[in-house]
Order: structure tokens, then sequence, then C-alpha cells
């Protein structure tokens, strides 16, 4: 028996939702995140979105306040939230949407999937706390290597972080528009 296909609830349905169900609706957009539910479920109540990109944005506005706090427990948490998304190229992926946006990069050879492993280490160590976030949107295994060589060269964690932050949501967006096709934001 195939999976149900996830769905998002009408937009304007999300402040009488329970807490449980707007947390869910965090989860199919993002990653499933504790910390992220702690920080945006309230939101989701309390807040009218006319879109769900205008829901996205307001979690990227919280996320961006985050990274830009001098608190280190604000940044333990930014960090809890950017590493709730799954190393690019992991065996093991929680999320179906993770899944299905990675299926891509599992192909090719093993020599490519070691030097993405040793990359995401790389990363990691370049930025303790991180996880490397990148809308993959079909592009190939090479072009996200580069990338993720480029960012781990620049060394700025504070452009890692927005980088990041952008990434999810541009993540989000594309996928409210896979979950509800008649989003066209």
């Amino acid at each position: 028996m195939a999976a149900a296909t996830p769905t998002l609830p009408a937009i304007q349905s999300l402040p009488s939702l329970s807490a449980e169900q707007r947390a869910g609706v965090l989860d199919l957009l993002f990653e499933p995140c504790t910390a992220l539910h702690t920080l945006s479920v309230e939101l989701l109540q309390n807040t009218t979105f006319s879109s769900y990109e205008d829901l996205i944005a307001s979690v990227g506005a919280q996320l961006t306040g985050l990274s830009e706090s001098s608190s280190t427990s604000d940044t333990r948490w930014l960090e809890s939230i950017l590493g709730a998304h799954p190393r690019l190229g992991a065996k093991k992926v929680d999320s179906a949407q993770s899944q299905a946006e990675q299926a891509q990069l599992n192909k090719g050879g093993e020599d490519e999937a070691r030097a993405l492993k040793e990359l995401n280490e790389e990363y990691e160590k370049t930025y303790p706390g991180l996880r490397y976030v990148v809308f993959v949107n079909g592009r190939s295994r090479p072009v996200i290597m580069e990338d993720m060589k480029r960012r781990i060269a620049r060394g700025d964690i504070v452009a890692e972080r927005a980088d990041a932050i952008r990434a999810m949501c541009e993540i989000a967006a594309d996928r409210s528009r896979k979950v509800d096709p008649s989003i066209v934001e």
C-alpha cells in the first residue's frame, strides 16, 4: 500500500489547528524539529497568513533573528534547527521530502559518494554546530560539491548561517508547491 501524499491545510485554518497539527505543518515544510516547533508553533497560532510563502518568510525572519542575536543560547537553538536537515548523500534520511530531494545525489560512483561524505565532515569541522543546507533543485552532485567547497573555503560562519536559513526557506517554498499544486506563488 502506497503512502498517502502529504497535504497542507488551508493557510487560513492554521490558527484554529492544534499545536500538534501546526507542528506537523512545520515538519512538512521544513524538517521535523522540536526546536523549530518551540520557536514557531505559536507564530502559526497567532498570525493569519495570506499564503504559505508569507508563513515561510515569517519563520525565516525568526531564524534570522536567532542568527543575529549575540546570545549563545540563541546560537545553539538556531544550530539545532539547521542541524535537523539531513547530511547530503546520507544513507538514512528520515523525512520523505528530503529522501525525494536527495535521490539524485545518491546516483553516481562510490568515489563521488566518498568525496561527498568527506566534504560533509570538512564542512562540519569548519562550521561546528552547523550542517550544510542547500536547495538541491535538480543540481548534480558535482555542482553541489563545488558549492560546498566554496562555502567551506569562505570560512564565514555569519554568511553561512544566512545561506543555510535562505536555503531552508527555499526548500520549504518548493515543498509547499509540491505538496499543494494549487499554490502558485
